[in-house]
């Protein structure tokens, strides 16, 4: 069980500030008089203590307030460019920013939990004991914004006075942090003391990027106080190691309602989407996907996207499982979007009226970003995140350098999305969550839709991913297995999260279960009789795929039944195809969803064994795993290793 402030606060014992006196007292040496006047406005104690705290310790020449006012915004704005983290582009309101070239994605090898001593994390985690991390960030965090400014904001992941919604202070010396904040997070200063009060915790996230010096590259560390809530992130560059609100802070939220709201809410890496029925309906979707495996193109398929990446979910008092997105704006991977996949992203990509920062993508002599899988004429020549680069460059290791990273990114505010529904986002009730789907990157077992026949299945599809490993985590490669989207960012172990999935998803509390399916999208044409590594679909499918799952959610159409869910009929499917303006042959739905009997049979055993080794997983899992595997070997018996649809609804009608 995690303990809230167990263990030494580290921010403290290094900052020394104790007492609400010795905060004010630092704060009139260090602030100007503007400044210090907007401090005044924040009264929570521990907060000011913790700002204070970290002010002490990085040791900055200057102090700056961010109120979340459009002059704060714009100033904030100009400081990065004057610093340099940022330049202005062609486009209006558009800036690039570099990360240095070998952090291009989470340090995973550099970033742990701190702990104490008897404390168990996740097997998959990385870990500190809290005296390592106390030395390791006196010594590299003490005094490292000398000569720099220092940045304070007061955020809220997630609308005001939403159940699932979390304070959170962004403390940093980088200009590109604090403006990728400010259009990624709510800024809530006039109402943070309430908010605080209201949700009992404070969250607070201590940043600063060092020197460029590569001398510090490998001193980078991201550590996260699990008891204290509190991230410490050094020498880092790259978003997704420096605006902890982001996956820090979803690492506590994690273990927040893991252990203290258990059965009531969880925190989840999904998106949130609504889909128009028939009859004008709005039915709403939350899915789960590792990074880099379609959650943005999926959520913006959606006629209302709420959000591309994370979700706060709990039952309401009338028995609906809501969401809320505890982001504002977008901070999504670049490759492969164009107009022919994403044509609403690349509206505000690619013509005048967005503010977008863009990050590690290629920039031209017009000062015009680009990047792979555009579908636009690539530069011979430009700038990207290795500095010079021109077609044909390699690295060290005689590796042709790509004009974008994989890993390249654009930030901006969701208000863009001409399908963003800002009325539901802002919603403190939350959108009711009546779909919730989990993805990764299968090339060869599961169809594109199973939906579990019960909540129980639909807890072992969520711990049931495969995936391929994405950019996004530098150092890593390879298709490996991934129990939960979810899995980089569980603190505690499995078992404990897996706990709280199936206490929450069999709530009695519950009125309207939401229905729970699998999503594949990366089929090829090589596990199906064919050749090659190309897909069975095309980005343009997910439209039907989800629209399938919304009609069957409100019992529009049935399914045939087979034992690892439910999959849809052919006519149903090929009516949405037309609706999309596309061919749906019988031959393309009978590869896809025929089952490869012993491709699935070994994904249940490399879960299971997996999960055998780890103590105390929920015996329900095994149960699942054990019911699918007697049916699928039942049906082998009698069909082969490969069954067919019409070999599946023979089987159901015996």
């Amino acid at each position: 069980m995690l303990e809230l402030k167990k263990g030494i606060n580290i921010l403290a014992e290094i900052g020394g500030i104790t007492t609400l006196d010795e905060a004010h007292a630092l704060f009139a040496k260090k602030c100007d008089q503007e400044n210090l006047a907007k401090l005044k406005k924040i009264t929570n104690g521990e907060a000011l203590i913790q700002i204070a705290n970290a002010i002490a310790m990085m040791q900055p020449d200057s102090i700056f307030v961010n109120t979340g006012s459009e002059a704060d915004k714009l100033t904030i704005r100009q400081m990065s460019i004057t610093k340099g983290e940022e330049q202005p582009l062609a486009m209006k309101d558009h800036t690039i920013h570099f990360d240095y070239e070998k952090e291009q994605g989470r340090v995973v090898d550099k970033t742990a939990y701190i702990t104490n001593e008897d404390e168990e994390t996740s097997v998959m985690a990385r870990k500190i004991l809290r005296n390592e991390a106390y030395e390791y960030v006196k010594t590299e965090m003490s005094g490292i914004a000398k000569g720099k400014c220092l940045l304070i904001g007061f955020f809220s992941r997630g609308p005001i006075g939403a159940k699932g919604s979390l304070p959170a202070m962004e403390i940093t010396t980088s200009t590109y942090v604090m403006h990728s904040a400010n259009l990624l997070y709510r800024n809530v200063y006039h109402h943070f003391d309430a908010e605080v009060e209201r949700v009992g915790y404070v969250i607070t996230n201590v940043h600063s990027e060092g020197t460029s010096d590569p001398a510090n590259f490998p001193k980078m560390r991201v550590f996260m106080d699990r008891s204290w809530l509190t991230t410490f992130s050094m020498h880092c560059t790259y978003a997704g190691n420096t605006l902890l609100m982001k996956k820090g802070n979803h690492r506590f939220a994690v273990d927040l309602a893991t252990y203290y709201q258990k059965e009531s809410q969880l925190s989840e890496h999904m998106f949130i989407t609504g889909l128009k029925g028939p009859g004008g309906r709005t039915t709403y979707f939350a899915g789960a996907a590792p990074s880099g495996c379609g959650k943005t193109t999926t959520a913006m398929v959606g006629t209302d996207f709420i959000g591309d990446d994370l979700a706060q979910i709990w039952i309401d008092d009338d028995g609906i499982v809501r969401a809320v997105n505890p982001e504002f704006g977008i901070f999504g991977i670049v490759e492969d979007v164009n107009r022919e996949g994403d044509p609403l992203l690349m509206k505000c990509l690619r013509e005048e009226g967005a503010e977008v920062i863009w990050s590690n993508v290629l920039i031209d002599e017009n000062r015009v970003p680009h990047w792979v899988g555009h579908g636009e004429e690539m530069p011979k020549k430009g700038i990207n995140y290795t500095g010079e680069w021109w077609e044909g460059k390699t690295d060290e290791n005689g590796k042709p350098v790509p004009p974008s990273n994989p890993n390249a990114r654009c930030t901006l505010l969701s208000t863009n999305i001409e399908n963003y529904n800002e009325k539901m986002a802002e919603d403190p009730k939350g959108a009711p969550i009546r779909v919730i789907t989990y993805s990764g990157r299968d090339s060869d077992t599961m169809p594109p839709i199973v939906v579990a026949k019960n909540p129980d299945q639909g807890v072992a599809i969520g711990a049931s991913i495969l995936s391929a490993a994405t950019a996004t985590e530098v150092g890593v490669s390879g298709v490996r297995r991934q129990p939960w989207a979810n899995e980089p960012f569980i603190p505690g172990p499995l078992a404990d999260y897996m706990d709280a999935q199936f206490l929450f998803f069999n709530s009695p509390k519950i009125k309207e279960k939401p229905i729970m399916a699998g999503l594949n999208y990366f089929l090829t044409y090589g596990a199906r009789g064919g050749e090659g590594k190309k897909l069975l679909g095309e980005k343009r499918d997910v439209k039907v795929w989800l629209g399938w799952l919304e009609l069957y959610a409100n019992g529009d159409v049935d399914a045939i039944e087979t034992p690892i869910g439910f999959i849809p009929k052919y006519n149903d499917l090929k009516t949405l195809f037309a609706g999309i303006d596309k061919a749906y042959p019988q031959e393309l739905y009978n590869k896809q969803f025929a089952l490869y009997i012993d491709n699935i049979i070994r994904r249940i055993d490399l879960q299971e064994e997996a999960y055998k080794k780890e103590q105390n997983v929920p015996e329900k899992l095994f149960e699942v795993y054990e019911e699918e595997r007697s049916g699928l070997e039942a049906l082998k018996a009698k069909y082969g290793s490969i069954v067919s649809v019409e070999e599946l609804i023979e089987a159901v009608n015996q």
